[in-house]
């Protein structure tokens, strides 16, 4: 047989080998996207949980303040409704406001910041803030690379053959939502100060 038949055997083996190492790349980088986003899921989930207790904690000290807490309980109830990285993002965005304003609510009512209950959940939140910030980091840059992948070339004819196409970030548009609130815990004002 002569040598120039067996260089396109040889093209057609390395055309379907590429094609499988890129495909196995994709669904690799598509369940680590999946597993980041299960992380993030579960400390929007925390955070969730850590509302109706907010609320409650709040509501004991600042019972006026109805607009407020219906605010905070609505948005946590939007967020949870959300099927969508897109969706869940922007109504995220919203839960963080209204927390952010539950907060700053609290800053009127000395008593309320120095509850051991309402630290607690300060704490808590944190916390939850802190982890999912980590954990939307993660599954940003797991998603950058599943879409670098997917559209550059020639990584992209095998994403396009296979039915992988780019996946959204988690992010916050609004600049607000992008830094926490500050919240302070000075001591309560003196009487008659």
């Amino acid at each position: 047989m002569p040598d120039w038949v067996w260089l396109p055997l040889v093209l057609v083996v390395a055309v379907i080998g590429y094609g499988i190492f890129t495909f196995n790349r994709l669904v690799a980088l598509g369940k680590r996207a999946d597993g980041a986003w299960s992380d993030i899921d579960v400390q929007l989930k925390r955070r969730a949980d850590l509302v109706p207790s907010l609320v409650e904690t709040v509501k004991g000290y600042a019972r006026h303040e109805s607009r407020t807490l219906e605010a905070v309980v609505e948005a946590r109830n939007q967020a949870s409704k959300a099927t969508s990285v897109a969706e869940r993002s922007e109504s995220e965005q919203g839960v963080a406001k209204a927390v952010g304003r539950l907060f700053a609510v609290a800053e009127a009512y000395p008593d309320l910041k120095a509850s051991e209950g309402f630290q607690q959940l300060h704490r808590s939140l944190v916390d939850v803030e802190d982890h999912l910030q980590s954990a939307r980091r993660y599954y940003n840059a797991v998603v950058r690379d599943h879409n670098t992948l997917v559209e550059s070339f020639p990584p992209n004819v095998v994403a396009n053959l296979t039915g992988f196409g780019a996946r959204s970030f988690f992010q916050l548009d609004d600049e607000a939502a992008r830094s926490a609130p500050p919240i302070r815990f000075d001591a309560a004002p003196e009487a008659g100060s």
